[in-house]
């Protein structure tokens, strides 16, 4: 039993807000339901005379205790290898003259050969990086820039964060685990935002935490005398500004003079995380030409491909604003933490395949790496552009049914258009008694007196009172919501019967194979119909480098960023045991190869094939039952039905 899956079930629950079967747990850790039972006792075990999870009929469950129990796991164990793994880096990281191993191990209580397996996956760490383990004898010193090392620093904080997390609190344990001062941290952030405002600037409250992680590793390292070299030559003015006023906080709330190189440093990190470009006294900012162009051809590309609505002048040049920073924080390899990650990525896949679209076309004009939660600020971007026509296309019509009476149905039209303007649009008032009910073809009927009884059963209908309650809005609202949720599904029934192709269904896939090993067997079913080629496939795995297709706890959804098959088509494979795929572990792969006279049937079949396997119980029901290609058919079109 480990802590890890303690304290993965505990994230998964917290994150569901409701009931899970032991199954659905056991299939995202890889697990038995059995090994899941012993993982909530042990996590309830974390709060004394109480519990973290509650057990029912319909699974698990977090409690209020569940957050408590997750930030106690993190103190638990001590003595473990991730533990160890600190602080072995933290020593290394502390002392410029490298540790001697025999003694480190003495002080670890370890034995040497322990050590020097820590030591093994301390390469394993900084591989890649700027950064080299230098050894002589049995002395080891950690070599490269103190820049470098502030990024080893920050990395190790992330990777003690929970999953998903990132607020203060998260902060603060992640900076303890690792020895570095975080009583400050919360005034400090406070601070810094609020000056950030004064001097006439937006502010990106998302990454503000990760900033502030930054200037605790800057104060740290600086008290141990490891400052970073000045800056040659006068820095801009906003720069000079910003420097300013981090060393005057770093002052008052860590007790640390920072010397000029710190200070540009960190303001050049204040300027590309915190700051949004465009300030409320300088709006007009430009943005790099070259910089603007990429951009531009990207957006323009995405827009074609994806028919979205996005080539828009001042959506290019805002976010041509935000890549121009992101272009400074590739070359400075600091990344910019983004916690709506895996959100944004299974809530509105179609949108993050934008962004992943636009970020490619960005990372081979302008020459830097884009990670996924850069990509997720684009598609954020992406987002926001599309919610006004988005909404526009969810909107539903409803036709209040309320007999005439003085001004009652005026008054209750505006009680309506109050409480329900932005989920329904009144395009009718019928003020008769005896309406013709047949003849009513809004979305919605929202009457104040009974339907006929033929007509009472309707999904539709929905009976509210003459002055409109509380209760009367949440019963309208769900009936909006189960009304679109099934014109959805609907919509992706009609699309699927088409597109799933007999041949290419493989019950059981080989988890041994890889992401990518999968991605070609099932590509292989499509090439052999001569829906695709071998280019296609290459392309397929190409997307998948780019961001996991990962977009739920159950499905992948590979796909080329090109739609260039002779037609659409989609190879399924389900298998019981879940496989790896990037850091999710699923049970079905959808490859889906779009033509590009089928543009139109994209977001339709992406979006929604999402969010039915979204749903676990549907999910699993799913895996357990599809069999084959009709009875997978048949299982997913009695879940779309309800």
């Amino acid at each position: 039993m480990t802590k890890a899956r303690q304290d993965r079930v505990l994230g998964i629950l917290i994150r569901r807000g409701d009931w899970v079967t032991a199954a659905t747990i056991a299939d995202q850790l890889g697990v038995t339901p059995r090994s899941v039972r012993s993982y909530v006792t042990a996590a309830n075990a974390r709060v004394p005379g109480g519990e973290a999870i509650e057990s029912g009929p319909a699974g698990y469950r977090a409690t209020a205790a569940a957050p408590a129990a997750l930030r106690a796991g993190s103190e638990a164990e001590s003595g473990t290898p991730r533990e160890r793994l600190h602080h072995l880096v933290r020593a290394l990281l502390d002392s410029s003259d490298g540790i001697d191993v025999h003694s480190t191990a003495d002080r670890m209580h370890v034995s040497s050969s322990t050590l020097e397996a820590d030591l093994g996956r301390v390469r394993s760490l900084i591989g890649g990086s700027e950064l080299s383990l230098e050894r002589s004898g049995s002395r080891v010193r950690l070599a490269g820039s103190e820049l470098a090392q502030r990024r080893l620093v920050s990395r190790l904080a992330h990777d003690e964060m929970e999953e998903g997390a990132f607020d203060l609190d998260a902060l603060r344990r992640a900076a303890d685990a690792i020895a570095i001062p975080s009583e400050a941290l919360g005034a400090f952030k406070s601070d810094l935002v609020a000056r950030v405002g004064e001097l006439g600037f937006y502010v990106n409250e998302f990454a503000a935490a990760d900033v502030v992680l930054h200037v605790a590793i800057a104060a740290d390292r600086v008290a141990l005398g490891r400052p970073l070299d000045a800056v040659h030559g006068d820095p801009e003015p906003t720069r000079a500004r910003f420097a300013e006023v981090v060393g005057e906080l770093t002052n008052r709330h860590f007790g640390v003079d920072l010397g000029h190189g710190d200070r540009l440093h960190l303001a050049a990190l204040v300027m590309t995380r915190i700051v949004v470009p465009g300030s409320r006294d300088e709006p007009q900012i430009a943005p790099d030409p070259v910089v603007l162009s990429a951009v531009r051809a990207a957006t323009a590309r995405a827009a074609e491909s994806y028919l979205v609505d996005i080539a828009h002048d001042d959506f290019t040049e805002r976010l041509a604003l935000h890549v121009q920073n992101l272009v400074h924080r590739a070359r400075e390899q600091a990344w910019s933490r983004n916690p709506l990650t895996r959100t944004l990525k299974s809530a509105y896949p179609m949108i993050f395949d934008v962004a992943v679209s636009i970020a490619s076309e960005l990372a081979a004009t302008l020459g830097v790496p884009i990670h996924d939660d850069e990509i997720a600020y684009i598609a954020m971007h992406v987002g926001g552009r599309l919610e006004r026509s988005r909404r526009a296309e969810t909107m539903l019509t409803a036709t209040i049914v309320c007999p005439g009476y003085y001004e009652l149905h005026e008054l209750l039209r505006s009680s309506v258009d109050r409480s329900l303007g932005r989920a329904i649009e009144v395009t009718g008032v019928e003020t008769r008694a005896d309406p013709d009910w047949s003849q009513i073809e809004s979305d919605l009927v929202l009457t104040t007196i009974e339907p006929p009884v033929r007509f009472a059963g309707s999904d539709r209908i929905v009976r509210i009172q003459p002055f409109l309650s509380d209760a009367d809005v949440e019963r309208v609202s769900a009936a909006a919501s189960r009304v679109r949720r099934s014109r959805r599904l609907g919509r992706l029934r009609a699309e699927l019967a088409r597109y799933f192709s007999p041949g290419a269904f493989l019950r059981g896939l080989d988890a041994s194979r890889g992401a990518e090993g999968i991605i070609r067997e099932l590509g292989g079913l499509l090439t052999a119909q001569g829906v695709i080629d071998q280019d296609y496939v290459e392309s397929t795995i190409e997307r998948e480098r780019l961001s996991s297709t990962a977009f739920t706890d159950t499905l992948a959804v590979p796909h080329a960023l090109r739609m260039t098959a002779s037609r659409t088509a989609i190879a399924l494979g389900v298998s019981e045991t879940p496989v790896a795929w990037g850091d999710a572990r699923v049970n079905v792969v959808a490859l889906v190869a779009f033509s590009e006279s089928d543009r139109a049937a994209f977001q339709t079949v992406f979006e929604q094939l999402v969010e039915v396997f979204g749903e676990p119980e549907s999910a699993q029901r799913l895996v357990r039952r599809g069999t084959d290609l009709s009875s997978f058919l048949d299982e997913l079109a009695a879940v779309i039905d309800g």
